[in-house]
């Protein structure tokens, strides 16, 4: 029964990571609550999931003109680097640090999306 329900979740992670959502966060989300795997077992599943799931997205979004890259760019150096130390530091830190730092973040990412909205710009009178 347990793989039916990782089927249904990659395929429903599968879906949101499609519309770019984050279908990874919430995999972890089932992983870390659902499931007996250890923290850092849990991300490099979440690791393998995007490397799997983000080229069709990918293709789709470019496809549709929806990367702009030069700051796509800009945003996969810093990433590819701060990811090599972060990896790092992740495996020097306490397995449940790890956790709750993660679980204040999944917090504040959503206390964030529901109770303030992103102001629409609107015209100035000059």
């Amino acid at each position: 029964m347990s793989q039916i329900y990782a089927i249904l979740v990659g395929l429903l992670t599968g879906i949101l990571s499609g519309f770019g959502i984050g279908g990874g966060t919430l995999l972890m989300l089932y992983i870390a609550f659902f499931t007996s795997i250890a923290q850092r077992e849990a991300q490099g599943i979440n690791l393998l999931y995007f490397i799997a799931c983000a080229p069709a997205s990918l293709y789709s979004h470019i496809k549709n003109h929806f990367v702009k890259v030069k700051p796509a760019l800009y945003s996969i150096g810093a990433g590819i680097i701060t990811s090599i130390f972060s990896a790092m530091l992740a495996n020097s830190i306490d397995t449940s640090l790890l956790r709750r730092l993660f679980g204040i973040l999944l917090l504040y990412t959503g206390l964030k999306e529901l109770f303030f909205k992103k102001q629409k710009n609107k015209p100035t009178d000059s």
